[in-house]
Order: structure tokens, then C-alpha cells, then sequence
């Protein structure tokens, strides 16, 4: 079993697509560990997602992800990060394959309504940032 973090994102939340954006997850066989409803600061968000900060899209990726609520969560599965990235689609939605979370749902490039982990690295990193251990147990 494998475990991966995921974040619906503001866009997504603001226009009332979460509980379809988890229905395509759970119906894609990923098992919800974890999930917390809340708003980032733009230094949270800052802190998050730190890899990108010599990026040029950093700025705007930090207010848009501090714009609103969010709500992000810990799936599992067997090959959950793969998979997951498959679920989402393309970054930029126009490139995104029919079925994907990003086609259905996102509007652009940076409001794309998702984001989940690329590697195990990078799970493990933010499923940390996110949650404490305790609110990761499960005895199933």
C-alpha cells in the first residue's frame, strides 16, 4: 500500500466541485485516510510549496493558493501516487486526456483544480506539512 497527498484546490472549492472531485477519487479505488477543510496563509502556502520559489509562477501560485478555502487529504493505495497523477491529467487542463479530474473540472493552467504528489519524497514531505501522525493512524 502506498500513500499519497492531494489538495482540492481553491478554484475547485469556490466553484463547488469537491465532492465530485472525491467521488472521482474514491471511485478510482484510492482509500481517504485523512481530509481537513482549511485556508492557507500566503506564507503557508509559501512554505508548502518552497521547490518552486525561484520559479516566476511562484507569486501568483502562492496568492491563488491562499485565496480560499482548500481541502487536502492523505489517499492509499497500491501504486497511489501514479495513479493519482494519471486521475488528475495534464497540469495545463487543454492537455489533460478525457475522464481526468483537470479536464472535467479546471479552468487554466494554474487554476486547475488539483494538485497531488509526484513522488514518494515529495508525499512524504506533505502529508507532514499537513498532518500530524496521530490524524494518520488506521488500524484497516
Amino acid at each position: 500500500m502506498q500513500r499519497t497527498f492531494s489538495i482540492v484546490k481553491p478554484d475547485a472549492v469556490r466553484k463547488g466541485h469537491t465532492g465530485a472531485v472525491l467521488a472521482m477519487i474514491e471511485a478510482a479505488g484510492f482509500r481517504l485516510v485523512a481530509i481537513k477543510r482549511l485556508s492557507i496563509s500566503k506564507q503557508q502556502a509559501a512554505g508548502f510549496y518552497a521547490v518552486h520559489a525561484q520559479r516566476p509562477f511562484f507569486n501568483s501560485l502562492t496568492d491563488f493558493m491562499s485565496s480560499g478555502p482548500i481541502f487536502v487529504m492523505v489517499l492509499e493505495k497500491e501504486n497511489a501516487i501514479a495513479d493519482l497523477r494519471k486521475l488528475m491529467g495534464a497540469t495545463n487542463p487543454a492537455n489533460a486526456e478525457e475522464g481526468t479530474i483537470r479536464k472535467k473540472f479546471a479552468g487554466s493552467i494554474e487554476e486547475n483544480t488539483i494538485h497531488g504528489s509526484d513522488a514518494e519524497e515529495t508525499a512524504s514531505f506533505e502529508i507532514g506539512y499537513f498532518f500530524a501522525g496521530y490524524e494518520l493512524y488506521t488500524t484497516t
